[in-house]
């Protein structure tokens, strides 16, 4: 019995191991299917905020297509990712904030400023990502790695359209 002791302890190490290693390591290209015309990368952020108010309501009454408009609010996404158990780096967009201030659904986005300072990326380069435990707000302008299972998912929100949503399981702050 003492003998098998061990092997049952290396076996829970190695199972263990296998487990945290189970989620797949996503970059934000692998969320663009093959021979797509996506328009990935960032776009030119909006330095000059003096017409601001002015671009925003002529945007929400139609007359006037905004330079904050999302580029591809339908783009297209990759199906075979859905249910996957996945690792993606990015920042955090808040959407809804718990009682103590952390923010427990956010848009995740390959870099800064997307949603906010320049047009929202195409869909399928924004995650809808909720979470039990969140992020602190005073924490939300650095990066972060979210793991979790994502799923091929169109949601929209009031910044941008989605088309992945990922029930974090884990998120840590991503370290260069």
């Amino acid at each position: 019995m003492r003998a098998l002791i061990p092997v049952f302890m290396l076996s829970a190490l190695l199972l263990g191991s296998a487990a945290a290693q189970a989620a797949r390591e996503l970059s934000w290209e692998a969320l663009i299917p093959p021979g797509s015309a996506n328009q990935f990368g960032m776009p030119q952020p909006m330095h000059d905020l003096s017409q601001l108010a002015d671009v925003l309501s002529e945007d929400a009454t139609g007359n006037n297509s905004s330079v904050i408009e999302q580029q591809q609010p339908q783009a297209p996404t990759v199906p075979e990712l859905d249910g996957q158990e996945v690792k993606l780096p990015g920042y955090i967009v808040p959407l809804t904030l718990s009682d103590d201030n952390r923010v427990t659904e956010f848009l995740l986005v390959p870099y800064f400023g997307a949603c906010i300072h320049v047009p929202p990326p195409p869909s399928n380069q924004i995650v809808l990502v909720q979470s039990e435990d969140g992020v602190a707000l005073d924490a939300a302008y650095i990066p972060f790695w979210v793991t979790g299972t994502l799923h091929v998912e169109q949601s929209d929100s009031e910044l941008a359209s989605a088309g992945y949503r990922l029930s974090a399981s884990q998120i840590e702050i991503f370290e260069y």
